[in-house]
Parts: structure tokens; C-alpha cells; sequence
């Protein structure tokens, strides 16, 4: 229970100890951003016939041997209506785009390479091939294929597929419920009068603003003062959620209540340090099916122990397969000091440059120093073994914005 372990151990405990949550049923309104829970089949072909793909003129290919030709236009077929007419040699339709292709047509020539004549007829002026500008019946998808599987993330191209085939409920995995506690008697709540001796309580709106942009709203359950009683009823209220970050108090200090309550409320701790700068000091724990998660007390600190550790654990929980912060390759514009011994999450900011990215330190990177980790877009891993880096050197960036997500952590310790 004391070793420190290595980023990735921690990270494979906490995956192994969650399990996706059970499915629920949304309007397709409101599916934006969940994961699909259901396997989705096509209801009709589609297209369910073939289709110009072009404003232009459906006709025969073999029409068009000797170039210029001219034809003659026997009927107008706009999308939604049905072609009446079959075509004969030297014949054509005009026709707009999705509309359905006219018997005897094989091929659509769009009406930039055209000239209208009079007496209803039109000069074609480029030759093309059988199949030109068609959407074959069912080449988007056919009638009973499987189009969406379980764990599929919901995006706006999959609401489109999902509207196709008339899902107007989709069932999708639920999200947790995520309930975040601050402790510790020199916190101040946003609410409170401002005490020059006290500290504002940034944490728990830090880590809210975390919980949110992964799609979930948590609950925010004040502040716990350092007394054992009153921590213990916290977090039983906290216990009644599937998540439970807690921030602060997880060190090894006389006062620091959080580990001995979490274990006399019967939680099983699966690590209670990892060997990272910032937040060594981080546990993971259960109570039965509960996740708890006590974070470190120092703003940054708790913030890249939630980048490292809950996110894989929330995108676990609703069902995505790719759990982890994407990472892109950077080169470092200046030389960065380390000592050999922890992985270091470095806050930078990223450049585009020839060939790639440039990382720079956002400036100070003290793990009280909110602004390192408000100013930035990365994090800048120094792997443990490292003597530190150069500038020039390449370094593997965590990205801290954006919604796409990879199946491994990305990084070497």
C-alpha cells in the first residue's frame, strides 16, 4: 500500500477497478456526446434507388460517342418525383440532384458541361462513362445492415445516420454520477465573506469545470472541515454517488483525516501514492461499486491527477472505448530542469511551426500556481527516468482542450 506506484500502474488499477454503467434510454435530441448502448440496423435502402448525384442531365452514355451531341429533352425529374418516361437513343432528362434515375439513363453529365438549345434540346459537350455522377441504391446502406454498434460515440455525423434510420430514442450507456468534496479548515467558500487568512475554495469549481467537459454535471458538496466526524458525514452524503472526488487531506500530515475515514467507512484503497510531480499524494479507493478518488489539496496538482486518472475512469464508465487524452509530438523551445525519479507533467503552451508544434512552459510551474494550468494547452510529460531536456528536444504533449480521445495514455514515464 505504500509504494509509489509508476503512472501507468496507477492508471491500469483504476481502469480494471470501473465498469461501463448500465444504459438508459434519450431523445435523439438529446444524445449528443453519449455512447451508443445498442447495436443500430438500417430500416430501408439508401439510397432506395439509384440517384443523380448532380444537377445536370440523366442520359446514354453510348449517346455521347461523337462530341459535341445534341438531344433531345423528354422530361424534367426533380428530387422527390418518380421518372415517367424511359429513354431512347438520342434522348435525355433533365434531372436534379437526388432526384431518381429515368429507365434506359446510365449516366448524369452536369450541367456545366451543357448548352441549352431551343425545341427543348441540349448539346452535350464532354463524354463521359456509364456510372458517371450516380449514387447507386443502397451504396449509403442497406436494408437490415448493421450502420452503428455499441460504443459508438454520438457525434453529429452519427445523429444524421441515427435520424436516417428513424431513431428517434436511442439507448446509451448512463453517465455517473460524480459528487465533489473540498476539505480542510483554511478553505473559503465562493459564498463567504473574502479572509485574508484563508483560501479561496478553487478546487472544487476547477474540478466541476473538469467533470463538465466530459458531458457530466456533478454535485458540489461544500466544504469539510478537518474534524473526523464531521469528514465522515460528507462523505457518506458523497457515497451516495457512483463517483466521489475528494480534494485535499490525502496526504500523510497529522491532520490529514481523509485516508483513516475513507477506510473506517469500509473502502477498499487500491493505491494511495503515485510517482508523478505534481500530485504524488493521490488514492483511489471502492465501496462496493462507489469510486472514490482523493485528489491532492494544491490547485494544479489536483487538476493533472484528474487529467491522469478520473478522465479515464468517467470515459470508462460511460462507455467509451478511447479513454485517454490525446498526445501529439512537440519540440520544446528551451531547456527544462528535472531530476530523475517522478514522471513530470510540464503545463505548456503549444505553437504551430514547420513540421509540427513548439511547446513552451506556460512560466512558473508550482503545483499551488493556478495559472500554469489556466494558461495552458498541454501538458509536457518528462518521462521519470529523464536528466531533463534541451531546448530542441521532442516531448510528448497531453492535450488538455478539445474531444478527442485515444485508446492508451500516449506517453513514456
Amino acid at each position: 500500500m505504500e509504494k509509489y506506484l509508476q503512472v501507468s500502474e496507477a492508471q491500469r488499477v483504476v481502469l480494471e477497478s470501473v465498469a461501463t454503467m448500465g444504459a438508459e434510454q434519450v431523445k435523439l435530441e438529446q444524445s449528443q456526446g453519449r455512447v451508443l448502448a445498442e447495436e443500430v440496423r438500417a430500416n430501408r435502402d439508401q439510397p432506395p434507388f439509384d440517384i443523380s448525384a448532380m444537377d445536370g442531365y440523366a442520359l446514354r452514355s453510348a449517346d455521347l460517342a461523337g462530341i459535341p451531341a445534341t438531344l433531345e429533352i423528354i422530361e424534367d425529374i426533380k428530387a422527390g418525383d418518380l421518372p415517367t418516361k424511359t429513354l431512347a437513343p438520342g434522348q435525355c432528362a433533365r434531372i436534379m440532384t437526388g432526384a431518381p434515375m429515368p429507365q434506359g439513363a446510365d449516366a448524369v453529365i452536369r450541367v456545366e458541361d451543357t448548352e441549352a438549345l431551343a425545341d427543348s434540346r441540349v448539346q452535350i459537350n464532354l463524354a463521359v462513362k456509364s456510372g458517371n455522377d450516380i449514387r447507386r441504391l443502397g451504396e449509403n446502406m442497406r436494408n437490415g445492415e448493421v450502420v452503428l454498434t455499441p460504443g459508438t460515440t454520438i457525434t453529429p455525423g452519427v445523429i444524421g445516420v441515427l435520424a436516417t434510420v428513424k431513431c428517434a430514442q436511442v439507448q446509451v450507456y448512463r453517465r455517473p454520477r460524480v459528487a465533489i468534496l473540498s476539505t480542510g479548515n483554511e478553505l473559503e467558500g465562493l459564498d463567504e465573506p473574502v479572509d485574508p487568512n484563508k483560501i479561496p475554495n478553487s478546487n472544487s469549481y476547477a474540478l466541476m469545470g473538469q467533470v463538465q467537459a466530459l458531458g457530466i454535471e456533478p454535485v458540489l458538496l461544500g466544504i469539510a472541515r478537518d474534524d473526523p466526524e464531521e469528514l465522515a458525514r460528507y462523505l457518506r452524503r458523497g457515497l451516495e454517488y457512483d463517483v466521489l472526488l475528494v480534494s485535499g487531506g490525502t496526504s500523510v500530515g497529522v491532520h490529514d483525516y481523509v485516508r483513516p475515514t475513507i477506510e473506517a467507512l469500509g473502502a477498499q484503497m487500491l493505491f494511495w501514492r503515485v510517482s508523478m510531480k505534481p500530485g504524488h499524494p493521490v488514492a483511489f479507493g471502492k465501496i462496493g461499486e462507489k469510486i472514490i478518488f482523493g485528489l491532492p489539496g494544491n490547485p494544479v496538482s489536483s487538476m493533472v491527477c484528474f487529467e491522469q486518472f478520473v478522465v479515464p475512469a468517467l470515459r470508462r464508465m460511460m462507455g467509451h472505448a478511447r479513454t485517454y487524452r490525446r498526445t501529439i509530438e512537440a519540440r520544446m523551445t528551451h531547456n527544462v530542469k528535472h531530476q530523475p525519479g517522478r514522471t513530470e507533467f510540464i503545463r505548456v503552451l503549444l505553437a504551430k511551426e514547420a513540421g509540427g508544434y513548439a511547446a513552451t512552459s506556460t512560466g512558473a510551474q508550482g503545483s499551488g500556481m493556478l495559472l500554469s494550468m489556466a494558461r495552458a494547452d498541454g501538458l509536457a510529460v518528462i518521462p521519470g527516468d529523464s536528466a531533463g531536456l534541451t531546448a530542441g528536444n521532442t516531448v510528448t504533449v497531453q492535450l488538455l482542450d478539445g474531444t478527442v480521445f485515444q485508446d492508451d495514455a500516449g506517453f513514456r514515464e
